[in-house]
């Protein structure tokens, strides 16, 4: 699951609440930061509203609400927040930087700029907000500023690829291919397994109608992102030019088995569908595009095409409709309508209508010849022409609605590329030059699951949590997951309740293990962790034998440990990754600085760091001492044996990792995380042998990424 390594970003920028605000509002301040820092947006809102409703003079509640709300894709919610932030601080640096971020998205392209100048007079290197900047200008169609914005930015970071993409971007705008395919040549010789490189130049040679390249360029993309959507979407347009019907239609199955909701993936393998004949395929992939996106003219007309072959004569009217309605000026709608009607022996309607789009059409040749701009909404004058009324190109991007192009394939919109780049730092999702490989994160013992995993949940039941789960003693059935969901609104307040409930019983009944346990949940899944990790001890005074309470204790003090390491390190230190790199003759994995043990070279003062350190490694031994006691009450309880390998592979101590990982795999043959974490562990002491075939068993089991991995460490 991706981390927000924004907050880690912001801890260091505005620490400044009062030091005078009460004990509580600073407890839920914090509160609300934990849930921000493990994506539960809409609960972390919850908290930031009742410390801004308390203090309502402090400006950082606002700002972490606003980075709530962005996240959430609220991004007028996020510029009235952040307004509001730096009314009460007009010095927090990161504040002028989001909102710019928030304003792009509203299209405000020049109240961007304004914030990002803002934020440089502050930080002048800042290559976030430069690069925003620039992007900006681009989208404003300021293209000269963005190319000095972008000077600017690479006289302070001239490796920066981001700064090389934008600026191939700027040149393909400016049909300018020498130059573009210069600048994305330079990004991938800095780093040569940035996958948006390749695909943003495989989309100019795909402009160039150089097919074979951009089908390599896609392929190498691909190769790097397996799970990206956009690549396999373009890759399936290279495809079509290149007449292979077949590849294309297995980059929108693709696409679509992994979102299901993806229109450009459905409305491309509709159209692919009603080319080679496939009728009832097409008309599903068209319905289920409509029941998505109601106002998808291009879909309905397509729909309607559709029923008049499957001789559904009233449907392809109703769609008709629908389209001239909206269309106006559309004069193959009426053409159509009129031949529909013609088969269903209405011939009265059917001749008004070919005689009114044979009017229409006259009329419209007319104003054509006297240099006007049809479409099939309006008439325009020559200078109100815009990008996407042009019919000229192949293929149409997703906000194109020219209906002319009705029958196009929809490439992956130019707008979201550019987009993606401002979007990646406040989101929290950084690219790194070296390929980021996580191990798959600690188990948790709790109520939900985030629905994008895959699932495979039959590997993950234990006969202990079945059998807990049968006395019907919580509110919620218990689940072991390693990808844990974000609350809703409901869900959040349901545990508030939950929590008043426990409570009441709690005071009849000190006594009462379950009643404790449950509060203790409740806590947990609402980032409360100190009054958590409170109610687990309470549990584990009460029952020594109850494990659950060990296993989530461990848990939660692990959560604590990652949140506090982040604070003072400036850092996101929630997964352990790997930097997989290519020497020659030899493919490595190097693994990154332990975050929570003495590294060499540190610029930290020692002494302070020496502190810290200690510090660090009782709370992690803490969290060991609380899974030992599971494994000596439970030996077969597998997810022990797990998080104990994450927390060695933490320690750099990967034999014994390798060890816990055994355990559990002999104990579940099918534990597919285990398979795929100890072959990235064997990877990381270089027996790549071992490590691909864990990998391999993993994949086998279903761990998609395992695949990509391969790749990378397999591939030429």
């Amino acid at each position: 699951m991706k981390k927000v390594i924004l907050f880690t970003v912001l801890l260091s920028v505005c620490l400044g609440f009062s030091i005078n605000a009460q004990i509580n509002t600073n407890r839920v301040l914090a509160i609300g930061k934990n849930a921000l820092y493990f994506e539960d947006y809409v609960l972390s809102i919850q908290y930031f509203n009742q410390v801004i409703k308390s203090k309502p003079y402090l400006a950082e509640p606002y700002l972490y609400r606003a980075i709530a709300k962005f996240s959430l894709d609220d991004y007028k919610g996020a510029e009235r927040d952040l307004t509001l932030c730096l009314e009460r601080n007009p010095f927090l640096v990161y504040a002028y930087q989001c909102r710019g971020a928030a304003r792009q998205n509203l299209n405000n392209y020049e109240g961007a700029i304004e914030d990002y100048n803002k934020g440089l007079e502050f930080h002048p290197e800042d290559k976030q907000m430069l690069l925003n900047k620039s992007i900006a200008y681009v989208q404003f169609k300021e293209y000269d500023s963005a190319l000095a914005t972008l000077e600017t930015l690479l006289k302070f970071q001239p490796g920066y690829v981001q700064a090389y993409l934008t600026l191939g971007s700027i040149y393909s705008e400016k049909d300018d291919f020498v130059k573009a395919l210069s600048n994305y040549d330079k990004a991938l010789e800095i780093d040569k397994y940035y996958a948006p490189a390749y695909a943003q130049r495989a989309m100019l040679y795909l402009q160039k109608e150089d097919y074979n390249q951009a089908l390599k360029d896609l392929n190498q993309a691909i190769h790097l992102e397996t799970k990206q959507s956009g690549y396999h979407i373009n890759r399936g347009l290279v495809r079509y030019y290149l007449n292979d019907l077949r590849g294309a239609m297995a980059d929108y199955d693709i696409v679509i088995n992994m979102d299901s909701k993806n229109l450009i993936a459905l409305f491309n393998r509709g159209l692919l569908r009603s080319h080679v004949g496939d009728v009832y395929g097409a008309l599903e992939d068209f319905n289920q595009v409509i029941e998505l996106e109601p106002d998808n003219f291009m879909a309905i007309y397509n729909r309607a095409i559709l029923n008049e072959e499957t001789q559904n004569y009233r449907n392809a009217i109703s769609d008709l409709n629908k389209v001239i309605n909206e269309y106006p000026n559309f004069v193959p709608a009426y053409y159509f309508r009129s031949e529909v009607k013609r088969k269903m022996n209405d011939l009265k309607e059917a001749e008004y209508d070919y005689w009114y789009a044979y009017d229409l059409e006259q009329n419209l040749r007319k104003q054509r010849e006297q240099g006007k701009i049809i479409t099939g909404k309006e008439v325009l004058d020559s200078n109100e022409l815009t990008e996407t009324n042009r019919s000229e190109e192949k293929i149409r991007e997703k906000s194109d609605k020219n209906i002319n192009k009705f029958n196009r394939l929809v490439v992956f919109d130019k707008d979201e590329e550019l987009q993606s780049k401002y979007k990646n730092e406040i989101r929290g999702k950084v690219q790194d030059r070296q390929v980021k490989v996580d191990l798959e994160p600690l188990f948790v013992i709790t109520y939900y699951e985030s629905p994008d995993v895959i699932d495979i949940s039959t590997s993950h039941i234990d006969k202990m949590i079945s059998e807990y789960n049968n006395k019907r003693i919580l509110y919620h059935q218990l689940k072991i997951v390693n990808h844990e969901a974000p609350l809703t609104d409901d869900q959040a307040a349901h545990h508030f309740q939950s929590i008043d409930h426990y409570s009441l019983v709690l005071d009849r009944n000190p006594k009462d293990v379950n009643a404790c346990f449950g509060r203790a949940m409740d806590f947990m899944v609402l980032q409360d962790l100190s009054e958590a990790i409170s109610d687990y001890d309470r549990v584990i005074d009460m029952d020594p034998n109850f494990i659950p309470a060990y296993f989530n204790r461990a848990i939660v003090r692990y959560k604590q440990l990652e949140i506090n390491f982040s604070k003072e390190n400036n850092t996101d230190a929630n997964s352990l990754s790997l930097n997989i790199e290519t020497i020659p003759q030899k493919r490595t994995v190097k693994p990154l600085n332990n975050p929570y043990i003495q590294q060499s070279g540190d610029e930290n003062p020692k002494q302070q760091e020496g502190l810290n350190n200690t510090k660090r490694n009782y709370e992690l031994d803490l969290v060991m001492r609380d899974y030992e006691t599971v494994i000596q009450l439970n030996p077969d309880f597998v997810f022990a044996y797990f998080n104990k390998g994450n927390l060695y592979c933490l320690q750099k101590d990967f034999r014994s990792a390798i060890n816990n990982y055994n355990e559990a795999i002999k104990r579940n043959p099918d534990f597919l995380e285990a398979y795929f974490n100890r072959g990235l562990t064997y990877l990381y002491l270089g027996e790549t042998n071992r490590g691909i075939e864990d990998l391999s068993k993993s994949g086998e089991l279903g761990m998609v990424d395992a695949y990509s991995i391969i790749k990378k460490m397999t591939g030429d």
